[in-house]
């Protein structure tokens, strides 16, 4: 196989363990679910550009873009080959949307809209655990929490996640359940709270040296916390904040 983007994309898909270790799902459903979100997000942007709502949010978008393009006999039936191990209609069609779009973009590039990767927060999704699957409701299981994507109209007014980079993603991730808290101003770390099984509580702060320590700074109740000045924030929220750590950081 030639280093090609649809190749390198195809690599990427082949390394996702589709049906993962529970253990290490859990361990990444905080970025799971965010990176989840911005994937709807881009999805209904790039479904309004071609007039494709009716198959948002699951769809290969390079069937709307051009109609005649085609990869390469040799890497279309190595995706061909690819799609037969992967387990569900919705996983297959993004799958092909990601290899497809890596070389559409290639070759042609100025006649693409100005809009965000589409494919990379679900195929990073992939990569931190896996698949995912519809509920009987209509929700999206992630593993270790449910998600529903509401609308397409929604989701074209959500708040963009900045933060595509593993360092950062790394960071949002951790056992048990989390809250996280800033001050009103942003002026100072993020912190945040661990709940453990068992009532086990970690109350840590996101130091300059890109690492979670443990802190004093977060008043145990809500409410001294908020008197404390200390308001909670939602996970992109973290997101953003722990990605301007980052980048402030010397390399």
């Amino acid at each position: 196989m030639t280093d090609s983007p649809a190749s390198v994309m195809l690599n990427r898909l082949r390394g996702v363990e589709w049906i993962s270790d529970w253990d290490y799902a859990m361990r990444h459903v905080m970025s799971r679910r965010l990176l989840m979100r911005e994937y709807l997000r881009r999805a209904a942007l790039w479904a309004q550009a071609y007039s494709a709502e009716n198959e948002w949010p699951f769809f290969d978008v390079t069937e709307h873009i051009n109609p005649e393009f085609r990869l390469s006999p040799e890497i279309a039936a190595e995706l061909d080959e690819f799609l037969g191990t992967v387990p569900e209609w919705f996983l297959r069609n993004t799958c092909a949307g990601a290899v497809r779009m890596a070389e559409l973009r290639v070759q042609d590039q100025a006649g693409l809209p100005d809009l965000p990767d589409l494919y990379e927060p679900l195929v990073l999704f992939y990569e931190r655990g896996g698949e995912f699957v519809y509920d009987n409701g209509g929700g999206l299981d992630l593993t270790g929490v449910s998600f529903r994507p509401k609308g397409l109209q929604h989701n074209l007014g959500s708040t963009a996640l900045v933060a595509l980079r593993s360092d950062v993603l790394d960071a949002l991730d951790a056992k048990g359940r989390i809250s996280f808290y800033a001050t009103a101003d942003g002026g100072g770390p993020v912190l945040r709270r661990r709940l453990l099984p068992g009532g086990e509580r970690h109350d840590e702060a996101f130091g300059q040296d890109m690492r979670w320590e443990p802190t004093d700074r977060l008043p145990a109740s809500e409410e001294e916390a908020k008197e404390a000045g200390w308001m909670q924030i939602g996970d992109s929220e973290a997101a953003q904040l722990i990605e301007a750590a980052v980048i402030g950081i010397p390399r």
